[in-house]
């Protein structure tokens, strides 16, 4: 047979014949390395019109995985696309540092005990650990950039400049201090961001419940028909613990409401779950008159077991999905029913302290978890006779996403920033709003792809105030001083921060934490020194301001975020 192979003109290549990419490839990124590519694409793009891609930050925790990956491979495909175009695009890849994920791993560790600044301290090695091993991990990705100079949001200039932020939100008017019902996880003491809530089922207790009608009077004209019998207004609710805070049952002003007789007295019940409601309890009732939500408003009931009158009050958020369409009102445990509760000036009773436990002061739960008072609840409702039925419900509940608990709603006294108070002074907002600002800025702004856009719309369009403090020890400093009496700042708080933010940037911040009212001349007799931090959310979403307008060599605004 004719041996054709010496016959035939192959061309020679370098090339081995087999990829080996797993073997070689790390070679390649040693020689990048070693050849400083990078450094020498920043050096030949010197004068080109700048591109700035403005790193969103990974948080410093664990390895990273394919969604980092994805991330982090895109942005430098950009990179190299637009220096290749001609452009100046250096990348500066940043972390995120604070937070509660970090400081549960440092209590996991260490216990929960430990003094709060050797928390931070903990924190801050076990963040610099976690960014070493992610570092490595996106350079073996083959991304170009800052990698030896990256930003930080534990930096004490990013810590510092995070502050100094906090300051311009405090002088334009959006941040203010109430006392509102916020998320609040029992396990961490501190109130949570949305960010932070999951929703797992929970087999709750739900409790149909009467209030007895103090002003019979009344009540025989609204409904203009003779009352011989108790009458209840009738409320459904999951969280029987949530009954000592009642201040008022709600109705809505357009649903047509019905006096039923049944053997258990007058019930009022919304017109449209009569039947439903009676089914439930298993009384036999007929309507003997009806009238609109609207003519209830001011009927004053009794509290079930409390020596209190409440009154009934109007709502739009009452629904006729389930219950008895008259809701339970408890302005220190759920936003709507703090909300409507403002608009009729009701008082913001929250008897639940920071461990979840009723106060000393509240009457029969005293002492008592909310988890320990419910069944306690249920039975003083029975033995008080305004309890027409107890089940069990399984529903999907808000649970804390670290220690995965129920958390509870619990009005406490926090910092926020308001999404709806005009910008003082002269600056950017010109008398505007945050949300119009925030509106105009997305509206001037292009989204790839452009659904991105009215989903963010929509985000800002329906979100509340931003509950900004947190209890926590592993954050920035919310740097204020409060007169112990008045609960107001102190007069010279624009410059406070300013010393506080000078401190940070020469010590952390833990130099805030460890300075005393002295230590920046403020009488410790007549004014408290605050240690909460802040919503982790808001190291990220500054770094516009601590990064970009802070790093040599950065552009504000970026290009592309």
């Amino acid at each position: 047979m004719a041996d054709y192979k010496s016959t035939l003109n192959m061309p020679d290549t370098p090339f081995p014949m087999r990829g080996d990419l797993a073997k070689r490839e790390p070679g390649w990124i040693r020689q990048w390395q070693e050849k400083q590519i990078y450094r020498k694409i920043r050096e030949v793009s010197q004068g080109r019109p700048r591109f700035v891609l403005h790193d969103g930050p990974p948080y410093a925790n664990g390895d990273i995985h394919i969604g980092h990956a994805v991330n982090k491979i895109l942005k430098d495909i950009i990179v190299r696309a637009r220096t290749l175009a001609g452009f100046d695009a250096p990348y500066v890849p940043g972390w995120d540092c604070h937070g509660l994920p970090i400081e549960h791993q440092i209590e996991k560790k260490h216990g929960k005990h430990l003094e709060g600044n050797k928390v931070r301290s903990l924190c801050r090695d076990f963040a610099a650990e976690q960014i070493e091993r992610q570092k490595k991990d996106f350079i073996r990705l083959g991304v170009l950039g800052e990698w030896d100079n990256p930003y930080l949001t534990m930096n004490f200039k990013t810590e510092a400049d995070e502050i100094r932020a906090l300051g311009t939100m405090l002088t334009k008017g959006h941040l203010y201090r109430g006392l509102k019902p916020v998320n609040w996880c029992l396990d961490c003491h501190s109130a949570l961001a949305e960010a932070e809530v999951e929703y797992e089922d929970k087999s709750s207790d739900a409790i149909d419940v009467g209030f007895p009608v103090a002003d019979v009077d009344k009540l025989r004209e609204i409904f203009a028909v003779g009352i011989k019998h108790p009458a209840y207004a009738v409320i459904w609710t999951t969280t029987p613990w949530t009954l000592p805070a009642n201040e008022a049952v709600c109705a809505h002003p357009e649903f047509v409401y019905d006096l039923v007789e049944t053997e258990k007295g007058l019930l009022i019940l919304t017109h449209d779950l009569v039947e439903a409601a009676l089914a439930r309890y298993g009384l036999h009732g007929k309507a003997i008159a009806s009238t609109t939500g609207a003519k209830l408003e001011g009927l004053n009931l009794k509290h079930p077991f409390l020596d209190r009158q409440v009154p009934v009050i109007l709502g739009m958020h009452v629904t006729l999905e389930a219950g008895t369409g008259l809701v339970h009102t408890a302005p220190a445990h759920g936003v709507d029913d703090y909300y409507v509760g403002s608009r009729y000036h009701l008082p913001i009773d929250n008897p639940v302290g920071d461990d979840g436990k009723f106060i000393a002061s509240t009457p029969l739960f005293a002492g008592m978890s909310v988890w320990e008072a419910n069944p306690r609840v249920i039975e003083t409702l029975a033995l008080q006779g305004t309890l027409l039925l107890h089940t069990k419900l399984t529903h999907s509940y808000p649970h804390c996403w670290r220690h995965k608990t129920p958390i509870i709603f619990r009005a406490t006294t926090q910092w926020f920033i308001g999404m709806d108070r005009p910008t003082k002074g002269d600056g950017a907002g010109d008398g505007r709003t945050l949300r119009e600002v925030a509106r105009q800025a997305i509206a001037d702004t292009t989204f790839y792809p452009a659904w991105g856009r009215p989903r963010i719309e929509a985000m800002i369009a329906n979100r509340p105030d931003w509950t900004l403090s947190r209890q926590r020890n592993w954050g920035v400093p919310l740097p204020f001083f409060l007169d112990r009496e008045t609960e107001e700042l102190h007069p010279e708080t624009g410059r406070l921060l300013e010393e506080a933010a000078n401190r940070v940037a020469a010590g952390g911040i833990e130099a805030w934490f460890a300075a005393a009212c002295e230590d920046f001349g403020v009488d410790p007799a007549k004014y408290r020194k605050l240690t909460d931090t802040v919503d982790v959310w808001f190291d990220s979403g500054t770094t516009h301001f601590s990064v970009l307008r802070g790093l040599e060599g950065q552009k504000w605004p970026a290009d592309l975020y």
